[in-house]
């Protein structure tokens, strides 16, 4: 899968891109009978807003037919953020397919 990635605040290294590349291509296995059209996963650092020390927050767009499937996710170490992401994003791809299932079954029916 394209994975658009855009970092806030902080450098995009190049193991940190792998990293989110590796984690997104780990739903491949879920999107196989989904067409993806647009994939944007932004990473950003977050100051102020009351928080003592450095949050992180991840961000995954992940355009599919019909629909747009939004994750967010903050947490306090930045490859936290990220797998916090993917994994809620793995959940939300199962609930749009089965969502998606049940339709065809009443269509069906």
């Amino acid at each position: 899968m394209q994975v658009n990635i855009q970092a806030t605040k902080l450098e995009l290294t190049d193991d940190l891109r792998d990293y989110i590349q590796k984690k997104m291509d780990m739903l491949d296995k879920y999107l196989t009978s989904v067409a993806v059209i647009n994939c944007d996963f932004e990473i950003e650092l977050e100051s102020g807003k009351g928080h003592s020390g450095k949050i992180y927050r991840a961000e995954v767009n992940l355009e599919v037919p019909g629909t747009l499937l939004r994750v967010e996710k903050n947490a306090e170490e930045l490859f936290k953020a990220i797998d916090k992401v993917k994994d809620h994003l793995d959940l939300v791809i199962k609930k749009y397919k089965e969502k998606k299932a049940s339709k065809q079954r009443k269509a069906r029916q």
